[in-house]
């Protein structure tokens, strides 16, 4: 679309920048609570393309909507003097919330006219756009349902050692959108703990990452990471879907 770079080259092109971007997100979030006014609570809207004759892989478009959500972070306009930046440092600087949607046909087109980047991973499809208050969404995003429609769940093989794992918590059994909008949260979290030289790579490579469903086994073992410090973790704030300070996905940094 005419409004995103042509290339994730495009996001590297200039060093001293991409660090800028790179060092506010490692700065981390939150910090200023919400606003006395409801309406000005601050979110990142995403739209998952969810058609309905022939409807992604989960997997797929869970891995769409991570890399979407952190290429919004590490864009040009987020950065120093960019048009989103104020949008985005509001957002981020306070509680960090993301709601996902879903839009087919006209709806999805619709979608893609306003500010945000769109990922495609094997034919799905996610958008991430640029935060501002829940008050004021762009009706073209407002108006699209939060709910309704599911996903199977999938299999989707081994995973490539060069990509980041972000391995969501089976047992909380979350909806297609609240397990997008917590790889999103956890695409940032791992962003902002990777060393510069290793998040330019990732942008290269469009922020690609594999997501993955873990047993209760897996997870423990997965939390034995997040506590040596070789992983991260999401925490969810427990407005939706699961309780307060549940551990949701845990993001571990590409093996090779």
């Amino acid at each position: 679309m005419s409004d995103e770079p042509d290339s994730t080259e495009q996001i590297t092109d200039d060093p001293a920048a991409f660090a800028q971007r790179h060092a506010e997100l490692a700065r981390g979030y939150g910090g200023a609570g919400d606003p006395d006014d409801p309406a000005m609570v601050q979110a990142m809207q995403m739209v998952l393309h969810i058609p309905k004759a022939e409807p992604p892989v989960r997997s797929s478009l869970l891995e769409a909507a991570a890399a979407a959500a952190v290429a919004v972070c590490m864009d040009p306009r987020s950065g120093p003097g960019g048009e989103w930046e104020p949008r985005y440092l509001a957002w981020k600087r306070s509680r960090i919330r993301k709601v996902a949607r879903r839009a087919r046909g006209a709806q999805w087109l619709a979608a893609g006219e306003v500010d945000g980047v769109t990922v495609e991973v094997d034919g799905a499809q996610a958008r991430a756009f640029v935060p501002g208050p829940v008050g004021d969404i762009d009706t073209r995003i407002r108006k699209l349902q939060i709910g309704g429609t599911d996903l199977e769940h999938d299999e989707p093989g081994p995973v490539d050692p060069t990509l980041p794992v972000l391995w969501v918590n089976a047992a909380l059994e979350m909806s297609v959108g609240k397990a997008a909008a917590q790889v999103g949260h956890a695409s940032m979290l791992l962003a902002g703990a990777l060393p510069l030289d290793a998040v330019a790579e990732w942008a290269r490579h469009g922020f690609g990452c594999a997501v993955r469903d873990a047993d209760p086994t897996q997870w423990a073992e997965l939390v034995a990471q997040v506590t040596a410090g070789r992983a991260v973790a999401v925490r969810d704030a427990g407005f939706t879907e699961v309780a307060p300070g549940s551990m949701t996905v845990i993001a571990v940094p590409a093996q090779a």
